[in-house]
């Protein structure tokens, strides 16, 4: 009965779909919510004391650095989807200081995954930039984004936090035609941390999931009516190739803040 019921009301304004979700997330505290969550009024602003920040360019990339300890560098990774939350949240790359806001449909509507909910806290690596005028032998360039991260540890992450995570490869997405890598990453204090070190050990500690996070990645947006995504290999890169690529669009990024690349896109770079 209640599948039914659920099923009886699509076509009127009483349905509201599975994926939408009725409660707010948690968020971090040194945040400035704005609007109400689920619609395109709400935004999530980042501040230090009465001072606002861009997540994207504020924030530093190294949480931390091993140096010549042997210790492996950490990296910042911003929340904007926490796990299991099915609002389409994003950075806005051209808005003031580059509030969270949820992505729209092309109807204006907020935005939701449809294809399940995600099993990994979703955001991004700040003072990165994948860049449209970097392509590859086939024509597919950069997405104009910063790098994704999909943080793969043991629960949900506020949004807006940020947190210092290990890397250990990466999946290169080609999403419409363009580069869209996702790096994939452990949060430093996670339970499994300690004996999860690259791709292979983070199979061997949750077998399985790698699998899982292709098949999203290729899925997602079929559900939507939309054609499957590719990837450019069924296999993640090794931590070092995912290292490489962070410093590519770092370096990218750098010469997008200090004028070198044009900002022709009107994005938000900061003062």
């Amino acid at each position: 009965d209640i599948v039914c019921d659920y099923y009886q009301n699509m076509d009127t304004k009483r349905w509201v779909p599975w994926s939408k979700p009725v409660v707010a997330p948690q968020v971090a505290e040194a945040t400035q919510a704005v609007g109400a969550y689920g619609t395109k009024e709400f935004e999530l602003l980042f501040k230090s004391g009465s001072k606002y920040l861009s997540p994207w360019h504020d924030f530093p990339l190294v949480a931390s650095t091993g140096g010549a300890s042997g210790v492996e560098d950490l990296y910042t990774f911003v929340v904007e989807i926490p796990m299991f939350e099915t609002a389409k949240m994003e950075v806005s790359k051209a808005d003031v200081y580059n509030p969270i806001k949820q992505d729209a449909n092309k109807d204006g509507s907020p935005r939701y995954y449809t294809y399940g909910t995600p099993f990994f806290n979703y955001g991004l690596l700040p003072q990165t930039w994948e860049d449209p005028a970097n392509c590859d032998a086939h024509g597919h360039c950069g997405d104009n984004d910063p790098l994704d991260v999909m943080e793969v540890g043991s629960g949900p992450l506020p949004m807006g936090s940020s947190v210092a995570v290990k890397v250990l490869g990466s999946l290169e997405l080609i999403d419409e035609g363009e580069v869209d890598h996702k790096i994939v990453a452990l949060r430093a204090d996670d339970p499994d941390a300690h004996r999860v070190s690259d791709m292979a050990s983070l199979e061997y500690a949750k077998p399985g999931i790698t699998a899982k996070l292709i098949d999203w990645l290729k899925m997602y947006k079929t559900s939507d009516g939309k054609p499957e995504n590719f990837l450019s290999s069924e296999f993640p890169t090794t931590k070092a190739e995912a290292v490489a690529i962070i410093e590519e669009c770092h370096e990218r990024w750098s010469k997008l803040k200090n004028g070198q690349t044009i900002n022709k896109d009107g994005l938000y770079i900061g003062v």
